[in-house]
């Protein structure tokens, strides 16, 4: 780095000016939340009097707010030196490090063998884990992924703005702080998008999925056929029927099993709209997540009841209608959505548009 870059990202440290490093940004929204965002105090109408009350005490505010900021810039600073001079690669770099948490997780043909001994996953590499060995792969502006036992992956992709795994079988934990739509999981019945989040994901033998959300949103989608699961939700995926309907898993024992009768069962037409009654029937509120899914999944002459109960829980936006519905406008689907309270759908359809001029 030149003098002058040094000087310009000093100044932005300082006060705002010059030019900030990526590192930082990506610090500055991850601590954002913690910003306050409350009223600021009123001062005593006799603020004179208030003062000469409190100036015993003033000279110690004052060390302690300044010991305060200095510790928080400090620590913002260790954080900051962490990311620039860690040892992971980055996604340009082409591979993913690999550290062994337990037993001997293999990377291609080579055990990982040593406590804590690291390796790197290049593009076209399995890393593998059997009954004993567990693994962590990561990449600085990425994200984590912890590998649990039994676990079969592949590294497909890794490059700047797009990083593809493909996971064969077993379970991982992500957790991803690149930018929505960047970090993709590939399993043999759905397509997990990453939009800013923490998940695990689990494929069993047969290539089913089963994807829990910790914080943020997933997008699931095979064939055009999409679910976004938010913080708290649950989606199951099948091979050869992709994505089925998200669902709270605190929602009743009977609401989740005419769920997945509806999703993934041989049922005929009648068959298919006694579950759905089922579901209708026995959603909550909260379950407006999946009722908004079934506005495009139930057949057209089911789609009405799923607007009029939807309804009741969360009432259509204006210039959102019964028959714009029932022709699965996406625009109107799109209003509902973030009438919801989850994250802007304008997110994934970004990201679908950024798939269209990939391919």
């Amino acid at each position: 780095m030149s003098k002058e870059s040094e000087l310009l990202e000093n100044d932005y440290l300082w006060d705002g000016s010059g030019r900030s490093d990526a590192d930082i940004l990506k610090l500055e929204g991850a601590l954002g939340k913690f910003r306050h965002a409350g009223q600021t105090p009123e001062l005593p109408h006799d603020f004179a009097a208030a003062r000469e009350a409190t100036g015993k005490r003033q000279s110690w505010h004052l060390w302690f707010q300044f010991a305060a900021v200095a510790a928080s810039l400090l620590m913002m600073l260790s954080i900051w030196a962490g990311l620039r001079l860690g040892s992971e690669p980055s996604a340009n770099g082409g591979g993913w490090g690999v550290q062994q948490v337990a037993g001997a997780p293999r990377v291609g043909a080579k055990a990982i063998r040593g406590a804590g001994e690291k390796s790197t996953l290049r593009i076209g590499q399995t890393l593998e884990t059997d009954q004993e060995s567990r693994a962590r792969i990561s990449v600085s502006d990425v994200g984590q992924v912890d590998i649990d036992p039994q676990t079969r992956l592949r590294l497909a992709e890794s490059r700047s703005a797009r990083t593809r795994l493909d996971l064969e079988r077993g379970t991982i934990h992500a957790m991803i702080w690149a930018p929505p739509g960047e970090f993709l999981v590939d399993t043999p019945s759905a397509l997990a998008v990453d939009l800013g989040c923490a998940y695990t994901l689990h494929v069993d033998d047969s290539g089913a999925g089963l994807l829990r959300t910790r914080m943020g949103w997933v997008g699931f989608r095979l064939n055009g056929r999409d679910a976004f699961i938010p913080a708290g939700a649950v989606g199951e995926t099948r091979r050869g029927i992709g994505p089925g309907t998200p669902y709270f898993e605190d929602a009743s024992d009977k609401f989740r099993a005419a769920l997945r009768e509806f999703d993934f069962a041989k049922l005929n037409e009648n068959e298919r709209g006694a579950q759905l009654a089922i579901v209708l029937a026995d959603a909550r509120k909260h379950d407006a997540l999946t009722l908004w899914h079934l506005l495009s999944r139930a057949s057209l002459a089911d789609r009405g009841r799923v607007f009029d109960r939807l309804s009741e829980l969360v009432p259509a936006p204006v210039n959102v209608t019964r028959e714009g519905i029932a022709r699965g406008e996406q625009t109107m689907l799109d209003a509902w959505w973030n009438e919801l309270g989850f994250d802007d759908i304008a997110v994934w359809r970004k990201w679908e548009k950024t798939e269209i001029l990939r391919r």
